[in-house]
């Protein structure tokens, strides 16, 4: 935890966080000076084709042993509309597809041309001019970023049923339901001390004690109860596995959603538990974080090797935070409880298959 920066909406930025990039830039151009006047040479390594790429495919083995997310707001939100847009078309564009495409051009590094540069690669793809397959033919690192970005966002985009209507769009949801506000600030990587030093593989979500949680995508419980660094804490694992949410710090005494236990099927946008500060103690119910927030993860898992130990992926989440603001589920309270739940209904198909097959 820190000290809020102040609130972030959608794919704003502040201006702490530019006059930060322009003292960056200022000590970048006092290193190619002092390079330039001692006769040193640098050389950028993340640019796209050449060598140098910051990408591990393989250790040992045939799965992906890291990723590195550092997407764009405005990427993902120029990519994903221009799938929208596109979807009913002859030539539907496919947001991963884009995202990886620009990924695989830059070693994954996304700036404020990003988004251009992705509605520029759709036109011509929309246009007949080029397709994907001929654009990443020759690309060494177009497969990694596809199959990377696919992990963290397949879930999310997809047909469902919103208020007994058919649609296409975004079907997975703001941790942090409409209505409630909170600040936060991009703090993944950060230094904890608790029980021993690590960094902070999460990001946090500063609010009120009893904002309602919700669940970002669809899956299933996987973990639930109290964790000594995260307090009350949920598990969801999406249903092909590969992403695993963690929601932790939930209020003391009343943490979760009513009915809510391990092996329960979740939709996305429905609410599954309560702000607060628990946490930091081995004995239970204990509320021994300073500040009350949502700390809410987002792990990658590959092969069932990575869930836990030392080759776990987590992901950087503040970009997507940002993004996924654009979707915030509208909530109730029950009567006099202190229970909340989602105004409009949603059918996920993606639940239904899971269900269909599993129970």
């Amino acid at each position: 935890m820190g000290k809020s920066r102040g609130q972030n909406r959608g794919c704003t930025g502040g201006k702490t966080i530019r006059k930060i990039g322009l003292l960056i830039l200022a000590a970048f151009v006092c290193v190619c000076i002092a390079a330039e006047l001692t006769g040193g040479g640098w050389t950028p390594v993340w640019q796209g084709s050449g060598e140098g790429q910051a990408v591990e495919v393989t250790a040992d083995g045939n799965y992906i042993k890291w990723v590195e997310l550092h997407v764009t707001c405005e990427a993902l939100a120029a990519a994903y509309d221009l799938d929208v847009e596109t979807y009913t078309d002859e030539i539907h564009v496919d947001w991963i597809e884009l995202l990886a495409y620009e990924g695989a051009k830059t070693g994954g590094q996304f700036d404020r041309n990003s988004a251009r540069k992705i509605q520029e690669t759709a036109e011509k793809i929309k246009n007949g001019e080029t397709t994907m397959e001929k654009l990443t033919k020759d690309m060494k690192y177009y497969d990694y970023y596809l199959e990377a970005y696919s992990a963290v966002l397949d879930g999310m985009v997809g047909e469902f049923t919103l208020d007994h209507k058919r649609v296409y769009g975004l079907k997975a949801f703001s941790p942090i339901a409409k209505g409630f506000d909170y600040s936060h600030y991009d703090d993944f990587g950060s230094s904890r001390s608790y029980g021993y030093a690590r960094p902070h593989l999460g990001h946090d979500m500063m609010g009120q004690i009893g904002t309602p949680i919700i669940a970002i995508e669809s899956g299933y419980v996987e973990a639930l109860g109290w964790n000594q660094y995260g307090g009350w804490r949920i598990g969801i694992r999406s249903f092909d596995g590969k992403r695993y949410y963690y929601y932790a710090h939930l209020r003391q005494n009343y943490p979760y959603a009513e009915g809510l236990e391990e092996g329960s099927v979740v939709t996305a946008g429905d609410v599954i538990g309560y702000m607060g500060h628990t946490g930091y103690s081995t004995t239970e119910n204990v509320n021994n974080i300073k500040t009350v927030h949502l700390h809410w993860g987002l792990q990658l898992i590959f092969d069932e090797s990575q869930k836990e130990g030392n080759n776990e992926i987590w992901v950087d989440c503040y970009e997507l935070t940002k993004f996924l603001y654009r979707n915030r589920c509208e909530v109730e309270k029950v009567g006099d409880t202190k229970e909340w739940r989602r105004v409009v209904p949603m059918t996920d198909p993606a639940v239904e298959a899971f269900e269909k097959i599993n129970y």
